[in-house]
């Protein structure tokens, strides 16, 4: 079974039952909001805080289709994605470009995660 949850900032209190039984987290960003691209840290340290420590994580800066208006160029998304240890992937929603294999990916993650899991612990 699949499942997505869409949390948005203004909602924390909400955002740490979504953490506990989570598998994967998107980190999402929006490429022309500095103060969204800041957030970012404040999400991973509740990620910490509430997240299973093996939680698969990426980080996806979205709208990389409005290039006349980005102001967190893609280097610096992939200085975060490399200081966390995790994926990164720009996208547009409303274009369509690298969606699915921002989840493809994901779900790609938390199945070889669960399989390497399950032949460690003898199943």
């Amino acid at each position: 079974c699949f499942s997505i949850g869409d949390v948005v900032a203004g909602f924390r209190t909400i955002t740490t039952a979504y953490y506990r039984g989570a598998m994967g987290i998107l980190l999402v960003y929006d490429v022309t909001d500095e103060q969204s691209f800041n957030n970012i840290r404040n999400w991973m340290r509740q990620i910490q805080q509430h997240a299973s420590d093996n939680v698969n994580k990426i980080l996806i800066g979205n709208k990389c289709d409005m290039l006349d208006k980005k102001v967190i160029e893609t280097a610096r998304g992939q200085a975060l994605a490399d200081e966390f240890g995790i994926k990164f992937f720009e996208t547009s929603a409303k274009n369509n470009i690298n969606v699915e294999k921002a989840f493809t990916e994901i779900a790609r993650d938390v199945m070889v995660r669960l399989r390497e899991q399950e032949a460690k612990d003898g199943g």
